[in-house]
């Protein structure tokens, strides 16, 4: 047997046929390598080629709150207490309140008009309310926790006699309704004595109160006209539609209106007292 030296290992010689002989192992070759199941780069293709990875799915935005949201339905508005038109104790306790705050000037006459509208927009323009004029529930309370309760004076203040202006010759004899324009003022005179006096006001330019010597034609206490569809309580009628008579807008409002050429009185009383007096034929004297 020879020994052959054969690459980097030493093998037995075979037959000289070169046929193996079941069993010997012999013409099998060692590869440097080593076997090729151990070689890293003989990975099953499945392996190499994985599935992509699915992307993620992210849940989708939802709207904001805000956006989603329906806007908020407007506020209501606040209950009425006093409106225009209003007349009793608590809109004269309202007048009242306003002036002693400086937002009404004059004295309370239990009649909600225009004047007194005006007032209450003022104190709510003062204290950043909306000026609506009409005393609402928020309006009220800011006027009661800023002011006291009125006295019965402050209700009801005195009213202070007016000197009597000198009268006309013409109201020196009879019984005499004695009106003046320059003072704006009214006295019943018997016989040249004054027994009472009290504020007027009279027609505007467009319908002046005609001036000169007239009598009492007719009276009415619960008169209401039938040209503008108003009340003329205590009227007493000198000159075809003119008349003495109360006025409701000119206990409210003052000297800011006027008459359609009626003589108006804003004392209520005052007018009430006079109207039982006077009679039919009693004399009227208007002048300057």
């Amino acid at each position: 047997m020879l020994a052959v030296t054969a690459g980097c290992s030493a093998q037995v010689a075979t037959d000289p046929e070169g046929a193996d002989k079941p069993g010997s192992g012999s013409g099998s070759r060692i590869d440097p390598a080593g076997p090729a199941s151990s070689s890293p780069s003989a990975k099953p293709a499945a392996a190499a080629s994985k599935p992509p990875a699915k992307p993620s799915k992210k849940p989708s935005k939802k709207p904001s709150k805000s956006a989603s949201e329906k806007p908020a339905p407007p506020k209501p508005k606040p209950k009425t207490v006093l409106a225009s038109g209003d007349q009793g104790d608590q809109v004269r306790e309202l007048q009242a309140r306003l002036r002693q705050i400086a937002h009404f000037n004059r004295a309370p006459t239990g009649y909600y008009g225009s004047v007194t509208a005006a007032a209450v927009s003022s104190f709510q323009a003062k204290r950043g309310l909306p000026q609506t004029g009409t005393t609402d529930v928020i309006t009220w309370q800011r006027l009661l926790g800023m002011t006291k309760k009125p006295t019965a004076a402050q209700l009801r203040p005195p009213a202070v006699e007016k000197p009597a202006p000198k009268p006309d010759p013409r109201c020196m004899t009879g019984r005499v309704m004695c009106i003046s324009k320059t003072s704006r003022s009214l006295s019943w005179m018997i016989d040249g004595k004054v027994m009472s006096t009290m504020d007027v006001r009279f027609g505007s330019q467009y319908t002046p109160t005609r001036e000169g010597t007239f009598k009492v034609g007719w009276k009415s206490r619960n008169h209401v006209s039938t040209l503008y569809d108003t009340p003329m309580p205590y009227a007493m009628f000198f000159s075809g539609g003119q008349a003495v008579h109360y006025s409701a807008d000119f206990a409210a409002n003052g000297y800011s209106g006027a008459s359609h050429g009626c003589v108006n009185v804003r004392d209520k009383k005052k007018i009430a007292s006079l109207f039982d007096q006077v009679r039919t034929g009693d004399k009227v004297v208007v002048y300057w």
